[in-house]
Formats: C-alpha cells, sequence, structure tokens
C-alpha cells in the first residue's frame, strides 16, 4: 500500500478508490516516479500495450472487471513473450464520465490480472477522456530473455494451448450471438508467465505470444530470425467447435509459440501446467525468410495489423 499521502480533488479521489481495491497489491504509490529492484544479473524487460474503447472492445461486450483484467493481461503476456518474470505494472486510465461509476470493478479486474502474474501495480496516471482507455506498461525480469530472432534452422516449432476460441467468440459478439463456451477465452486470456519460464529452462531458443494470429506470429518470427517455417495445420490444435482457418487467424490468444533446437518434453510440460505443448512445424534456412502452409489447402492470412483496419 502507499505510504505516500495523496492531495485533494477528484484525480486523487479516483486514485484512492482504485488504491483500496488493490491493497497490498499497489506498491511504492504516490511518488512521481517508480522504483525498481532487479536481481543481480538480470535484464530489466519493459513493454506497453493499450486497450480503447471501440478498438478493442466495445461496453456490451465485457464487465468493467473483465475490460480491465484482460487490458492488463495482454500487457503481461509480452513479458510472457520474452520469458521474463514481472516485477510490477504501471497503468495510464483515460476515464469518461460514463464510466467513472464504474472505476472500481475496473481496478478489481486489474488486481485480476495482478493476482494471475504474481505482481504489483507500481503508480501510473489517471485522466478524463472521450473514451475509455488502458495504458498498461509492464516490467519484468530475466537473466537471459526469449527474443524472435533465436529460431535457427533445424528447430522445431511448438504452441502452447489450443487456438481459435477467441476469434470464434469474437465473431458471436459481433453478430450480438451468445458467444457460449468460447466466451472465457476471450474475456479472460491467461499471459503464460510460468509456462514460459518453464520453456525457456527447458530448451527454447526463441518465443511470441500469439496476438497477431498464429499465420501473422509465426511470420514475424521468421522475418526476426531470418528462416523459413513450415507450419503443418494438420497438427495445429484447435479450440472444440473450432475449425482451422479460424484457429490459424484467431487474435488475442495469448498463447505462446516457441522454438527448440532439441525436443521439448510435451507430457512433463502438460503434467506441470494442465496445458498441450504441440510441435506443429519446423525452421529451415532461406535466402526469403517466410512460412510455408503444409498438410492442408487454407486461404492466406496476413495476421491482424491495426492500420490495415
Amino acid at each position: 500500500m502507499s505510504t505516500t499521502a495523496l492531495g485533494p480533488g477528484g484525480e486523487f479521489d479516483a486514485i484512492r478508490t482504485m488504491l483500496d481495491r488493490w491493497g497490498a497489491r499497489a506498491s511504492g504509490i504516490g511518488d512521481d516516479a517508480a522504483v525498481f529492484a532487479s536481481t543481480r544479473g538480470d535484464q530489466l524487460v519493459a513493454s506497453v500495450d493499450s486497450a480503447i474503447e471501440g478498438r478493442h472492445f466495445r461496453r456490451g461486450w465485457l464487465t468493467a472487471r473483465e475490460i480491465g483484467y484482460r487490458a492488463v493481461a495482454a500487457a503481461l503476456s509480452d513479458l510472457a513473450a520474452m520469458a521474463a518474470t514481472p516485477v510490477g505494472i504501471l497503468v495510464a486510465l483515460g476515464v469518461p464520465d460514463a464510466w467513472r461509476g464504474e472505476l472500481a470493478r475496473i481496478a478489481d479486474g486489474i488486481g485480476d490480472a495482478l493476482d494471475e502474474a504474481n505482481t504489483v501495480i507500481r503508480g501510473g496516471n489517471v485522466t478524463s477522456a472521450s473514451e475509455l482507455s488502458i495504458t498498461t506498461t509492464v516490467f519484468g525480469a530475466a537473466f537471459a530473455p526469449l527474443l524472435r530472432a533465436g529460431v535457427r534452422a533445424g528447430d522445431t516449432i511448438y504452441v502452447t494451448g489450443k487456438l481459435g476460441a477467441a476469434a470464434a467468440a469474437l465473431r458471436s459478439l459481433e453478430a450480438s450471438i451468445d458467444a457460449g463456451v468460447h466466451r472465457a477465452r476471450f474475456a479472460r486470456p491467461v499471459p503464460r508467465i510460468r509456462e514460459a519460464r518453464w520453456l525457456a529452462q527447458h530448451g527454447a531458443t526463441a518465443a511470441i505470444d500469439v496476438s497477431d494470429g498464429l499465420l501473422g506470429d509465426l511470420r514475424h518470427l521468421a522475418a526476426a530470425s531470418g528462416v523459413a517455417i513450415a507450419v503443418d495445420v494438420s497438427r495445429v490444435p484447435c479450440a472444440d467447435g473450432v475449425d482451422i482457418e479460424t484457429a490459424l487467424v484467431s487474435g488475442e490468444e495469448y498463447e505462446l509459440v516457441v522454438s527448440a533446437s532439441k525436443p521439448l518434453d510435451v507430457d512433463a510440460f502438460r503434467s506441470r501446467f494442465g496445458l498441450s505443448l504441440t510441435a506443429i512445424g519446423s525452421a529451415s534456412a532461406a535466402s526469403e525468410p517466410g512460412i510455408r502452409v503444409v498438410g492442408a489447402r487454407v486461404a492466406d492470412a496476413k495476421g491482424y495489423d491495426h492500420f490495415s483496419h
């Protein structure tokens, strides 16, 4: 909890409301900047992500608590992609008058994400805005962060979990249809932080989280590493009731794609986390990096691009 007293005014009342919800999950709030301490030898890993009403969510799709959780979980997933352990987050909120009454529930959702990642909030900012926005800056520590550029020719490509439920849920929500069993994957994605650390310790050489769709993120991985990646779509794990084309392009999944030069123990991974780890392809040397889809004919997909919509 903050050891610094906050002044009067509506902005600080809003901060006090959120601090009351976070309790011990808030650390060092009240000064002009946050102070971080990292283990000697570790590297500091940082990322920032924004969730904006009308672009990333609609009010009728999610509760205020789910919106707060989802925004922070998405940012924390970037740390998972680097196999970094979270050491704290900063949150900047833009809050319209229409959302003021939901601030405590948004804070509860942020607190849920903190609990999921076993981390704390160390500061941020609150301002009035025309639409609700949540910008989360995450900080983590890793001795040897996993990078996108680590894939080597001969590596096997793996993915955690099953894909497609997030896109299936979004499709239903956009059509005002009950998203059913798929809704939870859209509303409460889980950043694979503990899983990433295990994978890094057991031989993973590179990683990316599935935020733009599997095919799109494989392209990012191939480009960064300068390799060709062949993905066998017959091996891509699909969520129940989801077709392969949906699974290949479903964004905001926040599962992990990793490469490894030696086989990863998929049975040990499942036993430890209750989650599948599936080999879906391989990397090879290439004069022109990219991906090649084998195992079935599917429509080409580029992945999600914020500036193409």
